[in-house]
Parts: structure tokens; C-alpha cells; sequence
């Protein structure tokens, strides 16, 4: 039986101000879930039928088009974030201690993760509850960009994994050469990304701990706020 964490701080007071009146900013608004990090709620920006990358806009939370995918490279699983995490200084330090780069830091965005499911799911803005099961060591220039891979909750083909070790190794690669190459424009240097490590469920949930940390320090102040209301 998973260990259930606390009621979440900053749902409290904004269910009882808003009730069912608005819609719950995805990052700061929706609970990462009372077990996690074993499971964690995801939310979903991107699917692989996309041909547009979407993203969060970080203010108002809704989704938004980052940019349309000029070429055929397609997220290969459910791409989102993890929300209430933050890639700060504690995530950056693990990256840095686990990678033997020097100056590291936080990217400053949600903790991102990739969700393996034989569903189709066929638009993204949405909710999953996903098991953790592993994650690849991604820097891009001098952040720490780790993208935790999971598994759909009750999944019928992938739902029984429980690390990295299990998942196919031609899914793997497939999930390296999207995060390596999805940036780049042909006939462009390429952009300056690269995964040293591909690591496992316990590392994995040490990231979302980490991750969970730097969020609860870089909003210490939605707290305190939503305190004394």
C-alpha cells in the first residue's frame, strides 16, 4: 500500500473561494495526487496524433500553441508536466551530482513527463493518473530538463511495468531521439541537448520528490497568501 501524502495546502482555500465556478490552473491548482510520488495525476499538453506543440501558458493556464511541427518528428507517448513540481536548485544540484556537469540549474518549468498507454487518446488538456516508472537525464545548453517516463494507471499493456528495465528498448530509443532532435530545423545546427542517463523508478521518484521540494520553496508565497485568506 503507497504512503498517502497530506491534503494538498493550496487546494483547500481555492475550493472553498471558487467552488465549481472556474477552472483550476493546471500547475498550481491541481493535486499531484496522495501518493506520489508512486503515482502522480499528469496533466496532458500533448498527444501523438499532434502536428502542433501545445503548452501551457503559464499565467493564465490554459493551453496554447507553442509552435506548429514544421517536420515529421511526433512525441512518441502523452507529453505534459507534473503539476505543483518546479526545476529549481534542489533538481538542478541532483542532475549536476548525477551527470558530473558543472553549472547547472533549473530550467524554472514543471517537472515534464511522457506516458506510455496502448489507448489512443486523441486530444491532450487533460487529466491521467500515471505510475512513475523511470526517466531520462536530459540538459539542454546548462538546465537540468529531466523527463520522467510513466505508465498509464490500469493500462492494459503497459500497466504492469514497474521500472525502466521493462519497457521495450526500441521505445526508449524512440523517446531519446524525439527530445534530441524535435528542436532542430534541417539544414540548422542542431541545438545543444543531451540525455546522459536513462534511469529507473526509485531515481525517478527521488526527481519528483526533488522537484516537489522546489516547487514548495519557489511558491512558499501561494501559500502563505492562500493562508490568510
Amino acid at each position: 500500500m503507497e504512503k498517502k501524502r497530506t491534503s494538498n495546502k493550496l487546494m483547500d482555500p481555492i475550493g472553498r473561494l471558487m467552488g465549481l465556478r472556474y477552472k483550476s490552473h493546471p500547475w498550481h491548482g491541481i493535486d499531484i495526487g496522495e501518493y506520489a510520488p508512486n503515482i502522480v495525476t499528469s496533466f496532458i499538453e500533448v498527444v501523438p496524433t499532434d502536428t502542433v506543440k501545445y503548452e501551457i501558458d503559464k499565467v493564465s493556464g490554459y493551453l496554447k500553441i507553442d509552435r506548429p511541427q514544421k517536420f515529421s518528428n511526433i512525441v512518441p507517448a502523452l507529453y505534459g508536466f507534473i503539476p505543483q513540481t518546479f526545476c529549481g536548485n534542489s533538481l538542478a544540484k541532483f542532475s549536476a551530482e548525477m551527470s558530473g556537469k558543472k553549472d547547472i540549474k533549473g530550467d524554472g518549468d514543471p517537472l515534464d513527463i511522457c506516458v506510455l498507454t496502448e489507448k489512443e487518446i486523441t486530444h491532450g488538456d487533460i487529466l491521467v493518473q500515471s505510475i512513475p516508472i523511470g526517466g531520462l537525464r536530459m540538459i539542454d545548453g546548462n538546465e537540468a530538463d529531466d523527463k520522467i517516463i510513466a505508465v498509464l494507471k490500469g493500462d492494459a499493456v503497459y500497466g504492469e511495468f514497474q521500472d525502466i528495465k521493462d519497457v521495450p528498448e526500441a521505445i526508449i530509443t524512440r523517446l531519446k531521439h524525439y527530445f534530441l532532435t524535435y528542436k532542430n530545423v534541417p539544414g540548422e545546427e542542431g541545438n545543444e541537448c543531451e540525455i546522459t542517463h536513462v534511469y529507473g523508478a526509485e531515481e525517478a521518484q527521488k526527481v519528483i520528490n526533488l522537484s516537489i521540494d522546489d516547487y514548495q520553496v519557489r511558491f512558499d508565497f501561494l501559500n502563505a497568501a492562500l493562508n490568510n485568506v
